[in-house]
């Protein structure tokens, strides 16, 4: 059986999960990634985003994207969840197609990711009609929701009755409510404030504490990239390649004494580092 080559990647900190891998044809992945990118490109006109771009995602760990403005961070993860076509190159989840796998995606405009004429507990349950499940099942998985997010407010109101960070918690708990293999959070908590960012930060720990599952979370806040992740992914720009992939092994649930470590403060500052140092290129 042919052996995976060494990765170059392996010099600047990129998860290559285990040195064994497993070689199927077209479909190659090591044991314990979940994620396999190889080879990926993508252009817009004239300008190149990434070129040959490899990157491993280990399996139920949360990996927070960083990086300037411009790197593709957002493209990066549409790309992996099969919302927008690359050009070349391969990504494969478990060894499969992204349209064999079960994903969960959470945009940051929640005013055009909730149905509007849905009421709040049909737009969570909407996603359950393409599973296999019978009713008591369904129902099950929301109440279960309900009780991790610990909601309050009355589900059987429309979006437009709701405040801003109401209807993100609904987009969040729709995305839930499937049990997806893969969670994608495109800057989720951008546009809401201090209180509801807060509230749905601990009910997301919360629910990956519960079970925990691949997330890719993109983050223009450096405090909450490290604080939530796994793994900080920095990215550098033209085109687009991986600065660095930097471990953040504090125990969950995580809360304000965290952000006071000395692990903490060292991730940070080294992540600020290599940012500034990619902004003056």
């Amino acid at each position: 059986m042919p052996q995976p080559q060494p990765d170059p990647r392996e010099q600047n900190g990129a998860w290559r999960g285990q040195q064994e891998g497993r070689d199927l044809g077209h479909r190659w992945y090591a044991p314990g990634t979940h994620i396999t990118i190889r080879g990926l490109c993508k252009r817009f006109g004239a300008h190149t985003l990434y070129e040959d771009f490899d990157l491993d995602i280990p399996k139920g760990k949360l990996i927070s994207i960083f990086g300037p403005n411009g790197c593709g961070k957002s493209t990066l993860i549409n790309m992996i969840a099969g919302i927008l076509p690359h050009d070349r190159g391969q990504i494969l989840f478990d060894g499969k197609d992204v349209h064999e796998t079960r994903i969960g995606y959470v945009f940051q405009n929640y005013r055009e990711a909730v149905f509007p004429w849905m009421r709040a507990i049909d737009n969570i349950r909407y996603p359950l009609k393409y599973l296999k499940l019978s009713k008591a099942e369904k129902e099950n998985r929301i109440d279960q929701l309900v009780q991790s997010f610990d909601v309050k407010i009355d589900l059987n109101k429309y979006p437009y009755q709701m405040s801003g960070g109401q209807q993100q918690m609904v987009s969040i708990m729709r995305s839930l409510v499937i049990e997806p293999e893969v969670l994608f959070l495109d800057e989720p908590f951008s546009a809401l404030d201090y209180e509801m960012t807060q509230f749905l930060r601990e009910k997301l720990q919360k629910v990956f504490i519960e079970r925990p599952v691949t997330t890719l979370l993109v983050s223009h806040d450096l405090d909450e990239a490290v604080y939530l992740a796994d793994y900080v992914l920095l990215l550098s720009r033209n085109p687009t390649r991986i600065a660095d992939f930097v471990p953040f092994d504090a125990p969950r649930p995580r809360n304000a004494e965290t952000t006071l470590t000395t692990d903490f403060i060292r991730v940070k500052g080294h992540s600020l580092e290599i940012f500034q140092r990619e902004v003056r290129k």
